[in-house]
């Protein structure tokens, strides 16, 4: 009994003992307790960025030609060079907010661009969409690659310090019945060397003509045929730009081609009774068919990046 009692005295001490022992030292296999919140050093703030959602970038892009329109081709730019690249990295900023400084676009060219609602109907819906752009148009009536190529004029194009060139020729060439398409050739190398002596690093987009027809007389009757040589002229366009770092728009493909671009047209009713120019209709299809084209480019880019 007296053994008993000595022996549940001498566990209590031991218990006693290990109590002091735990409560005396850190808690074990667990990590320091956190500190109560008002210890801690106050964090600066973080620098705000800009906020990008991953795919609101893109924009939804309606197609615009007519239901009429028949063997049409895919509007889209060609940009193998991606010398595009810049102008569309400078369409997200302003999109997404990140830049509102205005984007210079500068659109030269023959009586299309003269006319003004082809070129300022792209420059309009461009701003609609992204913010402060420029737009510019240059037209010469008559005019061909040659006629810019003039001192005053390359001065008066460098003044504007366009961050995108946009060269719209090619009628006039081919509707001289004496079209030579290596001579059209050296005229757009040697407009293009000039504009990119003043402007050695802008991105330039050329654009293949429209469509026209010849005209001539038999019997004392005006008669009007599909001018063959346009079709020439586009596909020098689109060659000079393959191989000398440009992008092209064709837009003689676009809305048919050799054989159904004129047709198109004019069965739509959109060309003057010349067969070469077009109503303001016609034009505003035009610079439709361009901003669409553009945003097709900018959602591509945008879609890379991702």
């Amino acid at each position: 009994m007296k053994g008993d009692v000595l022996m549940n005295a001498n566990k209590l001490i031991l218990l006693l003992f290990m109590s002091c022992l735990f409560y005396a030292s850190p808690t074990w296999a667990q990590d320091d307790l956190p500190r109560p919140l008002n210890s801690l050093k106050k964090m600066k703030p973080l620098r705000s960025l800009p906020e990008r959602k991953v795919g609101s970038d893109t924009i939804a892009v309606r197609s615009v030609l007519p239901a009429t329109f028949k063997e049409t081709g895919p509007n889209k730019l060609a940009d193998p060079h991606r010398v595009l690249d810049p102008v569309l990295e400078r369409l997200q900023q302003l999109k997404t907010g990140v830049s509102d400084d205005t984007l210079r676009v500068v659109h030269i060219g023959d009586s299309h661009v003269r006319g003004h609602i082809y070129p300022q109907t792209t420059g309009t819906l461009l701003s609609k969409t992204f913010g402060p752009i420029a737009y510019t148009d240059m037209g010469v009536n008559g005019a061909t690659c040659l006629t810019f190529t003039h001192p005053q004029r390359i001065v008066d194009v460098a003044a504007l310090r366009p961050e995108l060139l946009i060269l719209s020729f090619g009628t006039n060439e081919s509707h001289n019945r004496n079209y030579n398409a290596n001579v059209h050739y050296q005229q757009m190398d040697e407009l293009i060397k000039a504009l990119r002596d003043s402007l050695p690093d802008v991105p330039i987009l050329l654009t293949t003509p429209p469509g026209s027809y010849d005209r001539s007389r038999q019997r004392r009757r005006r008669t009007y045929a599909i001018n063959p040589r346009t079709n020439t002229a586009a596909k020098m366009i689109a060659k000079y730009a393959a191989e000398h770092g440009a992008a092209v728009w064709d837009l003689y493909n676009v809305v048919g081609g050799p054989q159904r671009a004129c047709k198109n047209w004019f069965e739509a009713r959109f060309m003057r009774p010349d067969h070469v120019h077009y109503l303001s209709e016609g034009y505003v299809l035009q610079g439709e068919l361009l901003y669409e084209a553009i945003l097709k480019a900018y959602n591509d880019y945008v879609s890379d990046e991702l």
